[in-house]
């Protein structure tokens, strides 16, 4: 499962006449987490993470501050943007429902964290995550591998066209510098949507998006010189989008590609196309247990420190049935992921235009 491949577009009689069995499969992967008490809620541990994030982001503030019209607030925008990471991490378990059981404060807490802190609409990601959680690495149903300045299979590469159609020649080479904008992209993107008819609350999150550009952008001109504030800016945003990447790229960047007419019931689905990546305790903090992408997308709202035990339960039942289980780590999967995509390039790198 380490090579990356697409799944075919076809299923047998055979493997429909298997779909009943299958669906049980998962019912009793559910029932072995549920009994082993994995699905219920850690309020402590939510309470000292986000506590001692807050009091780093605190920390940060105060130390631009303290620091005034220095270049060494290049340091301070390094450190921020690892906590901005933290607290984008934050937001996606908010989201989950990992924190709260109940929608409401759920979405109130994202919404502070995704569009006040990070500014990056929480309404227009959490619609965009539900659908690539419904069907990862499907073509033309995950948006995450939708064809847009890269190109995620040969299919795709064959139909770029323009800008898409250039860096697809060369996207693995060019994957970790595109990531420094990222951070920009989705507060981009997050705007852009707030037309959309599926935003719930465009007046909100639109009212919290500019209060947070306001403040960052009005902080950093009032201490800073402009240059200065420029040089904080691409320090603080590129490494923010770094540190994006570098979590959520080895989770499926790589794994098989599902196309249209394939027949997988939901545990292969969400197993054959997402990579656990093995690292101990710090891989578990600064990916804030997105490591454990397998466990993730099988029990969305499984608490993070449960994720751990989960893998576990979850690797054995997979040996049981013959599925594929894929993990690695963190540098190898990054390998995997750029291969991959040095890999779906190679028809216009063939083409020579």
């Amino acid at each position: 499962m380490a090579n990356p491949m697409v799944l075919p577009g076809n299923s047998s009689t055979r493997e429909e006449q298997r779909e009943q069995q299958r669906g049980s499969d998962f019912s009793e992967l559910s029932r072995r987490i549920t009994e082993a008490g994995l699905l219920r809620r850690r309020p402590l541990y939510y309470t000292v993470r986000f506590g001692v994030v807050t009091l780093a982001l605190a920390g940060g503030i105060g130390a631009f501050l303290a620091l005034g019209a220095s270049w060494s607030q290049l340091v301070v925008a390094a450190f921020l943007a690892m906590i901005f990471g933290q607290l984008a991490l934050a937001a996606h378990d908010l989201a989950h429902r990992q924190v709260f059981s109940r929608r409401r404060p759920s979405e109130a807490g994202g919404l502070l964290v995704a569009d006040l802190l990070l500014g990056m609409s929480y309404g227009w990601w959490m619609n965009k995550h539900t659908r690539h959680h419904a069907n990862p690495n499907h073509e033309g149903k995950d948006p995450d591998v939708s064809p847009d300045i890269l190109v995620w299979s040969q299919r795709q590469a064959r139909k770029a066209k323009g800008l898409p159609r250039f860096i697809g020649k060369h996207q693995a080479m060019l994957f970790f510098p595109l990531l420094t904008l990222e951070g920009l992209n989705l507060s981009f993107a997050g705007f852009k949507a707030l037309g959309n008819a599926s935003m719930k609350r465009p007046v909100l999150e639109g009212t919290l998006l500019v209060v947070h550009f306001v403040v960052y952008f009005g902080a950093l001109f009032t201490v800073l010189s402009p240059a200065k504030a420029l040089a904080f800016v691409a320090v603080h945003q590129g490494l923010f989008g770094i540190c994006l990447g570098s979590v959520f790229a080895p989770n499926h960047k790589g794994m098989p590609m599902i196309e249209e007419g394939m027949q997988l019931d939901f545990l292969r689905r969400q197993v054959l196309t997402s990579r656990n990546v093995r690292g101990g305790v710090l891989i578990d903090v600064f990916m804030g247990g997105l490591n454990y992408q397998i466990e993730h997308h099988l029990f969305p709202s499984m608490p993070t420190p449960a994720l751990g035990r989960a893998q576990v339960i979850t690797e054995r039942y997979c040996a049981e049935l013959g599925i594929p289980y894929h993990q690695t780590g963190l540098l190898a999967s990054h390998r995997e992921a750029l291969r991959h995509l040095r890999s779906v390039g190679e028809p216009l790198r063939d083409a020579g235009d």
